[in-house]
């Protein structure tokens, strides 16, 4: 299937974008059957107030959890579940290790 370029109207700033065959083309790739809606300076700045939602900018909500290896109390930047273990980093690296053997 051969794409071309093709004008959009982004659905936030209401202004055109062009969707490029090669975009229309990794979308393909991947999957996408949807169209973006969005401009690209759009779709960065609702990424960036996703990523800094709850937090101040540049600061990280951490959550407090206890190792399920070795009992530390521990910071991690997720809230943790009751269904799935946590790790401080040191045991972290340790599983990342062996399951990288």
């Amino acid at each position: 299937m051969a794409f071309q370029d093709k004008v959009l109207v982004c659905k936030d700033c209401g202004k055109e974008f062009v969707f490029t065959a090669g975009e229309q083309e990794f979308y393909a790739e991947k999957g996408f059957e949807n169209e973006p809606s969005r401009c690209k300076p759009c779709r960065d700045a609702r990424k960036a107030s996703r990523r800094d939602f709850g937090a101040k900018k540049g600061q990280r909500t951490l959550y407090d959890a206890v190792c399920a290896d070795c009992g530390a109390e521990t910071k991690v930047p997720f809230k943790p579940r009751n269904d799935r273990p946590v790790y401080c980093s040191e045991c972290f690296q340790k599983h990342r290790v062996e399951n990288e053997i």
